[in-house]
């Protein structure tokens, strides 16, 4: 995006350097191989609300370059993108490999070089104007503006420190939660709404509410990865051991959940428990795994129900507690929390503020959002505004040699 940006602006001779064999990658692998691009929200102070870290900071970066800015640069550059009924954006073609082809043949038109396999391992201040990049497979290169866009990777953050920004320790976000819960990942495949998430770790609390998807280790889905992304510093510091609480009532609420069962006592007293069932947004393999968590045979009928039970099936689906024994599998993560801190960027600009003609944008920052598109939209934004800063600079300096 910033180099596409840079030269579409006239920036002559603008290069990418890419470490490994193709570019592109994560957004081929991206939303199962679909890439959500961005989301569908208009407002940039709403938009900066699905960012854990860097919230505040992004309204003046959202506010020239944000969502609906995208969807139309996508759209000018010949892809066209789709609302999901849940705000997602994807490529109409339902594809990633349209996004990649949409950004190479944009760089291709406005005479961005690509090369592949160009591992930049150092970066010096050229003494007179510019830096130095020298690595693996890339000879000496000379470069007047530099931009380092290389997300999570270690190697990213060496070049920034070796050049005096200050890193905040990267820790994952975006994972699912391993749970002690046999009965419940017994269950897994299955996903269902508003499910109330607390987190408690130590003094601080986390709260989501939303969709979940129960697997055979614990908990996933967006409510799921939403609530780990906010609590990524404090799940890591906890070694992600913590007391998750559950609420399974959709919003009925403790009252709510009492006079549902009282009235499934009486008016359906002489069927099973299991076969009358009284919550309609609760699959019915999940209603029998709380049965058997409470303790009671799924086939009593309601009017035997005893007392104890119906107050441990209200304990269960209003405010069931579970132990958190761990994170989704290494390398499940999506993004990581840290990076750059962005006290040493201007955001309005994207350059470096302790060295000048850097510029630095995408997951290199302590920028992360929730699933959604919202890392990729902060992507698009940090690339737009870098690439017409850079621009800028150059045309000025030209003028002024």
């Amino acid at each position: 995006m910033a180099a596409i940006t840079a030269a579409e602006q006239g920036v002559q001779q603008v290069l990418v350097l890419e470490g490994t064999p193709e570019p592109l990658q994560k957004v081929r692998i991206s939303g199962g191989g679909r890439c959500n691009v961005t989301h569908a929200c208009w407002d940039p102070r709403e938009l900066t609300t699905h960012y854990p870290r860097g919230s505040r900071p992004l309204r003046g970066p959202f506010s020239h370059f944000a969502c609906g800015d995208a969807i139309a640069w996508f759209d000018e550059h010949g892809l066209t993108l789709v609302e999901e009924p849940d705000g997602r954006m994807f490529p109409l073609q339902n594809r990633s490999e349209a996004v990649i082809q949409c950004l190479q043949k944009a760089a291709r038109a406005s005479g961005v070089q690509v090369r592949t396999k160009a591992m930049v391992q150092r970066v010096r201040v050229h003494p007179e104007r510019g830096f130095v990049l020298e690595g693996r497979g890339l000879e000496p290169l000379h470069a007047r503006s530099l931009m380092l866009a290389t997300g999570g990777h270690p190697s990213g953050r060496k070049l920034v420190e070796a050049l005096g920004h200050q890193v905040v320790p990267p820790v994952p976000s975006l994972f699912s939660l391993a749970l002690q819960a046999p009965e419940l990942t017994a269950c897994s495949g299955i996903a269902i709404d508003d499910v109330g998430l607390d987190l408690k770790l130590g003094s601080q609390r986390f709260r989501q509410t939303g969709r979940v998807l129960i697997t055979h280790r614990g908990l996933s889905g967006p409510a799921t990865l939403r609530l780990s992304a906010f609590a990524a510093r404090a799940l890591h510091q906890s070694g992600y051991r913590g007391e998750l609480k559950l609420d399974w009532s959709a919003g009925l609420g403790r009252q709510g959940v009492e006079q549902r069962l009282q009235q499934w006592r009486q008016d359906q007293a002489r069927r099973t428990l299991s076969a009358a069932k009284p919550f309609e947004h609760l699959p019915r393999r999940l209603w029998q795994a709380f049965l058997a968590m409470a303790g009671v045979e799924a086939d009593r009928r309601w009017a035997d129900l005893p007392l104890k039970a119906e107050r441990q099936l209200v304990e269960l689906l209003c405010a069931q507690r579970l132990s958190i024994k761990g994170r989704g599998p290494f390398g499940e993560e999506f993004v990581t929390a840290g990076g750059v801190a962005l006290g040493d960027v201007n955001l309005a600009t994207m350059e470096s503020r302790r060295c000048p003609g850097l510029y630095l944008a995408g997951e290199l920052l302590d920028v992360d959002g929730v699933t959604g598109g919202f890392n990729f939209q902060a992507c698009w934004s940090g690339g737009w505004l870098a690439g017409q800063a850079i621009s800028k600079a150059l045309t000025e300096s030209d003028q002024t040699r």
